[in-house]
C-alpha cells in the first residue's frame, strides 16, 4: 500500500518547540506511567543471548560478518533554511566549542556538512568499490533529495539505502503524532527517489517512542520492516517481541541488528574519543580481531563500523579508513563476510526464525 501525499502534511523542525517540555512530562512517574504497558512499552533485556550465544553459520563458513555504514545527513541536519529555530551544533569541526545560532544561519556549520555530500561520500564509495564491499547508507530523506545523485550512485553500486529518519533531528520530545507524520513522510521520500520502500530503519536521536511508531506506520502500510538497528547490545541479531502484537495470534516480532558507537568515527568530535587517525585504526582492527578469534573458536560474530561523510570522508582521518578496509581484503578468502545489513537480516531470519518470547 503507497503512502498517500495528501496524508503527509508539510513537516519542518519549527513545528516543535524546543523551548516547549516534552508533552509527556509531568514528572519522572508521569512519564513511566503513561508508557508502561502501552505499544511504546518495549521492556529491557539483560540477558541477551548469554554465555554460549548461537552460531551465525555465516555464509561459506565466514568467521566475521562487517557491516560498514555510512551515515548521510548532509542537507538535513538542523538549519533555519530547514524552518528549524537554530542552526546545527553537533558533529561538525567545531561543535565543542560553537553553539547553534538561534534564529540565524551558520554558514560555516553549513560549509562544514556540504564538505561530506560534495567530496566525502564520493571518496567512501570510490573506496569500498575498488574493494567489491557493499555497504549500507543511513540515509535520511531530505539529504537524498536534495543530492540525487547519491542515491543513484548508492544503487548503481549495489549498496543499501535504509532510512535514517527523514530529518536529522532529535526526535525524542516530539509528539508521537508529528514523528508518525515524520516517519511516513520518510518511506515516502525514499520510495519516490529509489523505486522501493527501506527495509531497514536506525535512528540514532529516538524518543522512547520510536520502535513501536516505526512498526507501526511499516505495519499500517503493509511495508515489510526486515531490520532495526537502534540497539548497541550485543555482536549479533536477536528478535525482540512488539508490545502492540502480543494479542495476535501470528507477530511478526522485530528484528534488531545492533549498531556501534564505538567502532564509529564521530569519536573525532566527541570528548569521549579523540581519536587520531593511527588510533582509529588501531581500535577497529582489535576490535575486529578478537571477534574473528571467537569465530574461529566457534562462535562467529558482526562487526558493524558507522562512518559519516564529512567526518571520516575528510582527507586527513580518510587514510584510517583506507588501512582498515585494505586489512580486510588481505584476509584469506571466505574469512569475512562484508555485506550489508539487510542480507545479514535475510540470513537471519532463514537461520533464526522469528518464535515468541524467544530471542
Amino acid at each position: 500500500m503507497a503512502v498517500s501525499k495528501s496524508s503527509v502534511p508539510a513537516l519542518d523542525a519549527a513545528n516543535a518547540d524546543p523551548d516547549e517540555p516534552p508533552f509527556y512530562i509531568e514528572g519522572l512517574a508521569e512519564s513511566l506511567r503513561l508508557i508502561a504497558g502501552t505499544k511504546y512499552d518495549f521492556p529491557r533485556d539483560l540477558i541477551g543471548h548469554g554465555r554460549y550465544p548461537p552460531n551465525p553459520q555465516w555464509p561459506n563458513g565466514a568467521k566475521i560478518a562487517v557491516s560498514f555504514v555510512i551515515n548521510y545527513e548532509e542537507g538535513a541536519e538542523r538549519s533555519v533554511l530547514n524552518g528549524d529555530p537554530q542552526s546545527e551544533s553537533a558533529l561538525h569541526e567545531q561543535s565543542g566549542d560553537r553553539p547553534g545560532r538561534i534564529g540565524e544561519r551558520a554558514i560555516n556549520v553549513e560549509s562544514d556538512y556540504e564538505y561530506g555530500s560534495r567530496v566525502g561520500i564520493w571518496r567512501m564509495l570510490n573506496l569500498f568499490e575498488a574493494h567489491g564491499m557493499p555497504i549500507t547508507c543511513y540515509a535520511v530523506g531530505q539529504a537524498l533529495e536534495k543530492n540525487p545523485a547519491v542515491p543513484k550512485a548508492l544503487q548503481s553500486g549495489g549498496h543499501e539505502i535504509a532510512s535514517h529518519a527523514y530529518r536529522w533531528l532529535d526526535f525524542h520530545s516530539m509528539s508521537p503524532e508529528l514523528e508518525k507524520e515524520y516517519i511516513l513522510r520518510q518511506l515516502e521520500s525514499v520510495k519516490e527517489i529509489t523505486g522501493e520502500y527501506p527495509g531497514g530503519w536506525y535512528y540514532g536521536r529516538l524518543s522512547p517512542r520510536s520502535r513501536a511508531l516505526v512498526w507501526e506506520a511499516y505495519k499500517e502500510q503493509g511495508i515489510p520492516l526486515l531490520w532495526e538497528s537502534d540497539s548497541y547490545c550485543d555482536d549479533l541479531p536477536y528478535w525482540v517481541d512488539v508490545p502492540a502484537e502480543k494479542d495476535e495470534a501470528r507477530p511478526e516480532g522485530m528484528l534488531m541488528i545492533p549498531y556501534a558507537y564505538d567502532n564509529n568515527d564521530l569519536k573525532f568530535h566527541s570528548t569521549t574519543g579523540t581519536f587520531s587517525p593511527e588510533a582509529f585504526y588501531e581500535y577497529l582492527k582489535s576490535a575486529f580481531d578478537v571477534l574473528l578469534a571467537e569465530g574461529y573458536a566457534g562462535t562467529p560474530k558482526m562487526m558493524t563500523i558507522g562512518l559519516h561523510c564529512r567526518i571520516i570522508g575528510k582527507a586527513g582521518r580518510f587514510g584510517a579508513l583506507k588501512k582498515f578496509v585494505e586489512y580486510l581484503s588481505s584476509r584469506p578468502q571466505g574469512e569475512v563476510w562484508v555485506t550489508r545489513r539487510k542480507d545479514i537480516a535475510e540470513h537471519w531470519r532463514e537461520k533464526y526464525p522469528y518464535q515468541k518470547g524467544r530471542r
